[in-house]
C-alpha cells in the first residue's frame, strides 16, 4: 500500500531561521515557532500570516495549543514560558522559570512545556528529568502547584498532557519515556524503548497509544491504555523503521490510522500504524524539526493533511491525494 500526499502550499512569510515547532490547531489555523524567536499564527487555507508576536531575543523551543485553538503557550530557550490568547492577540501569563530570587521557589529553566486540554495549570520538564505543574492561571501564572519525580535525573526532551488531561508522559535524553498519573502525582508507567534519546512523542486522540520518535533512528508506538484496575497497557508494541537519521518529531492522525513522522534525513515520513509500515516519503529542503496532522477527520476516501517546520524556515502544508 502506498499513499500520495501532495505539497498544498507554503507559508507566505518564512521564518529568519529554523522552525522548531509546528501545530495544527482544532480552530483549523497552524501556530508555528523558530529559533528567529518569532511565532506565528497562519491561515490554513491561504498559507498567510494572521498574528505574530516581536520576536524574542532568543529562539522558541516548545509550543502547546488548547483544545479550542483559542490559546498558546510556548517557551524561550533560557526559559521564559508565555501564554498567548490567539482571539485578543494578548499575552496573559509569562513567567521567568530560569529565575533566582530572595525567597523564590526552587525551580529549574523550562525547556518543554505542554497545557492541560482541561486548562487550569501547564507542565514542564528540563534539565532534573522531573515534571512540574505550574498554574496557568492569569492571577497566579508559572507557580508550581506538583513536582512529578521520574527518579531519573536525565533531561528532560520532551512533555505533553494525554488528551483527556489524565496523564502526563515525559520523554529523556536517554530514551526513556515515563507516564504519570496526574491525580496520584505517581509513575504510572515506565519505557526504556530507545537507545538514545527521545525527543519528540504524540498521544493518540483517545489517549491509548503513545508513539515516541528518538535519535537511534527509530519510532515506537506504545500501548498506554490502562485497565479498570489500573493496570498499564502492554507498553511497546511496534517499532517503525525506515529514517536515516534522527527522528525529530511525530504525530497521530485524528483516527489513529496513520502516524507521520520528520527527520533529519530530509524526509517526512506516512505510517500506516496498522500495517506498520510506511505508505509515504517525502523529500524537504533540509532537516524536518516539527510535524502536525490536521486535526479535523479527513473526508471520506482522503487520509488528511498535515503541516512540517524545519531547517529552512518554511512552514509546508500537505494533503493525500483526492483530498479538498
Amino acid at each position: 500500500m502506498s499513499l500520495a500526499f501532495l505539497h498544498a502550499h507554503d507559508g507566505a512569510e518564512p521564518h529568519s531561521d529554523a522552525v522548531w515547532a509546528v501545530n495544527w490547531t482544532n480552530a483549523d489555523t497552524v501556530l508555528s515557532i523558530s529559533a528567529d524567536g518569532v511565532i506565528k499564527q497562519w491561515d490554513s487555507i491561504s498559507g498567510q500570516v494572521s498574528r505574530s508576536r516581536p520576536p524574542h531575543t532568543l529562539g522558541l523551543v516548545s509550543l502547546s495549543v488548547d483544545p479550542t485553538g483559542k490559546l498558546a503557550l510556548y517557551n524561550t530557550l533560557e526559559g521564559l514560558t508565555c501564554l498567548w490568547d490567539l482571539e485578543d492577540g494578548e499575552l496573559k501569563g509569562s513567567f521567568e522559570s530560569y529565575a533566582r530570587g530572595p525567597g523564590a521557589e526552587t525551580t529549574e529553566p523550562s525547556w518543554s512545556v505542554s497545557l492541560n486540554p482541561r486548562g487550569g495549570t501547564y507542565a514542564s520538564t528540563g534539565g532534573s528529568g522531573n515534571v512540574t505543574i505550574h498554574s496557568a492561571e492569569p492571577g497566579s501564572f508559572g507557580e508550581r502547584r506538583a513536582t512529578l519525580t521520574s527518579g531519573r535525573s536525565k533531561f528532560g526532551m520532551h512533555c505533553k498532557y494525554s488528551p483527556d488531561g489524565s496523564r502526563v508522559a515525559m520523554s529523556s535524553e536517554a530514551g526513556q519515556i515515563f507516564v504519570f498519573d496526574v491525580a496520584s502525582s505517581s509513575i504510572q508507567a515506565a519505557y526504556s524503548s530507545h537507545a538514545m534519546a527521545v525527543r519528540s512523542f504524540a498521544w493518540s486522540a483517545d489517549s491509548t497509544l503513545l508513539l515516541s520518535a528518538s535519535e537511534d533512528k527509530r519510532l515506537i508506538l506504545h500501548d498506554v491504555r490502562v485497565s479498570s484496575s489500573g493496570k498499564p497497557g502492554s507498553g511497546a508494541v511496534a517499532t517503525l523503521s525506515g529514517h536515516s537519521s534522527w527522528v525529530l518529531s511525530t504525530d497521530i492522525s485524528p483516527d489513529n490510522k496513520l502516524a507521520v513522522s520528520g527527520s533529519a534525513d530530509k524526509t517526512t515520513k506516512v505510517w500506516d500504524i496498522g500495517a506498520r509500515a510506511a505508505v509515504s516519503t517525502v523529500q524537504e529542503q533540509g532537516e524536518v524539526w516539527s510535524v502536525s496532522w490536521r486535526p479535523k477527520p479527513p473526508a471520506h476516501g482522503t487520509a488528511g493533511a498535515y503541516v512540517t517546520g524545519g531547517e529552512d524556515g518554511v512552514v509546508r502544508w500537505w494533503r493525500s491525494a483526492g483530498a479538498g
